[in-house]
């Protein structure tokens, strides 16, 4: 009997939650395959078998929490999964009329069950509306209501000086609360988010940036970029080559505060937030110097990309000297980024609109861009912050002085 512990998922981290179960007991496995998904605070991973044979017995089930090197599963190896078939042919038979019942009744809802149950009525009598047949409690209300509604007119019929009854309200759909608890990764963003709230003086300053130039030497270039690196060409690559640049400028933003110290990194690895369906994360470009625009933009499709289907390490998820954010492709405008501890700074985008700007005495349309750096006052001063943004406008206005270095 082999065991299947809970492996090392990066450092500092001790628990993980165990998600999906990818393999259920009696089934078979293979070396190397996937038995079970654990969620950490930073990343989803997959664990794979040790051995070859079936699995004889699950100890946690998905949702509860596991230490790391936790027996959570046993597998017997060399066993084959039973066949199952002759089973199911054997009881196929003594279940085909209830089953034929259900089809035709379809699934009673408990709380349809217990105004069934209320009312002493035939639940074979009442037409579910629900999905698969199923029948709600609106379904049940409606044959309460039309039985009412019958026996009143027959009641009119027999005996005509009866007063009408008094009009019952139309019976609103059930309202419905549903608790679910937070993914190991929503739990530690909201803990991240209010630390960064209470241990940082954050503070936010603005600019803008007119976008023409670097979208028309994006749309001069694009298709040649894209047929010969195969990726394509958007603007996340312009402004982390504009970040890197502005760090340099201002190095207090690419350092951090390590007890009554300053540490500054003469290296910049810039985290790029990237949504999921489980939250958002920032994997972390590493060295972001040093790569071409080629080399950013694959690197960050590729995020994009392990992002969706819970793919990147607990390794890309951590560190990060400074941090973009993309929040114009959900359509915001303008927004105050949150700093991501123990970093000093955040650099947030928005969406591109045009609007009529003044230019040289002239009122001319252009597509502009709003964006915002959160900072920690305790480390940068307001005119390294406005000097920051002023950089990275300078160098996407004129994307030509990034590839020079002016």
């Amino acid at each position: 009997m082999a065991d299947l512990t809970v492996p090392s998922a990066g450092e500092s981290i001790n628990e993980v939650f165990i998600g999906t179960w990818l393999k259920k007991e009696g089934e078979s496995v293979a070396v190397d395959e996937p038995v079970v998904e654990v969620e950490t605070d930073k990343a989803t991973l997959e664990i794979p078998s040790p051995v070859a044979g079936v699995v004889k017995k699950i100890m946690k089930a998905a949702g509860e929490s596991a230490a790391i090197g936790e027996v959570i599963a046993q597998i017997e190896e060399g066993a084959e999964a039973a066949k199952s078939e002759p089973e199911a042919e054997a009881k196929e038979a003594p279940k085909a009329e209830p089953q034929a019942q259900a089809e035709t009744e379809g699934p009673i809802m408990p709380a349809a069950q217990r105004l069934i149950d209320e009312h002493k009525l035939e639940a074979s009598k009442i037409q579910g509306t629900g999905p698969g047949g199923r029948v709600l409690k609106e379904d049940v209300q409606s044959y309460l209501d039309k039985g009412s509604k019958s026996e009143t007119t027959e009641s009119k019929s027999e005996t005509k000086e009866a007063k009408a009854p008094a009009q019952t309200p139309e019976p609103v759909g059930e309202r419905q609360e549903e608790t679910v608890p937070m993914s190991p990764l929503r739990r530690t963003i909201a803990r991240r988010l209010v630390e960064a709230q209470q241990t940082a003086a954050l503070l936010t300053t603005f600019n803008e940036i007119d976008m023409s130039a670097v979208m028309e030497l994006r749309n001069d270039y694009k298709d040649a970029f894209e047929k010969r690196y195969g990726i394509r060409l958007g603007f996340m690559s312009f402004f982390v080559k504009a970040a890197v640049d502005a760090l340099k400028l201002v190095p207090e933003i690419n350092a951090e505060i390590r007890e009554n110290s300053i540490v500054y990194k003469n290296y910049y690895d810039i985290a790029v937030a990237v949504s999921t369906p489980k939250g958002l994360v920032t994997p972390v470009i590493r060295n972001a110097e040093r790569l071409s625009f080629a080399e950013l933009e694959s690197t960050i499709a590729d995020f994009g990309k392990r992002a969706q289907a819970s793919k990147l390490t607990p390794d890309e998820l951590t560190g990060g000297t400074f941090t973009i954010s993309n929040g114009g492709v959900f359509g915001s405008l303008m927004s105050t980024p949150i700093v991501n501890p123990p970093q000093s700074g955040v650099l947030g985008m928005h969406s591109i609109q045009e609007r009529p700007v003044a230019l040289n005495g002239q009122v001319v349309i252009r597509p502009m861009m709003y964006v915002a750096l959160s900072y920690d006052h305790r480390i940068v001063d307001g005119r390294g912050a406005v000097t920051f943004l002023k950089r990275i406008k300078d160098a996407v206005e004129s994307p030509a002085r990034m590839l020079i270095e002016i």
